[in-house]
């Protein structure tokens, strides 16, 4: 399976959020990567998160508890 980029997520000017889901050693994972673009234009794989699919509906739910805790703190509007 090829990596299918399902959200890209602007950081800054030089650096972007992928959220993949893809395949590693024949499992199915969901990849949540820095990407930065180099002095010469290209985009590189920086740090990220890669782990097994399953775990998603907890990642999701975890990224709502953490937008209601930061709206609840106005942190964001």
């Amino acid at each position: 399976m090829t990596d299918i980029i399902v959200a890209t997520v602007t950081k800054n000017s030089r650096e972007e959020i992928r959220i993949a889901l893809g395949e590693f050693n024949g499992r199915q994972i969901i990849n949540l990567r820095v990407w930065f673009r180099t002095d010469e234009e290209e985009w590189r794989p920086g740090k990220g998160l890669a782990c097994h699919i399953d775990l998603l509906p907890q990642l999701v739910e975890g990224l709502a508890k953490a937008e209601r805790h930061a709206r609840a703190e106005g942190l964001i509007p």
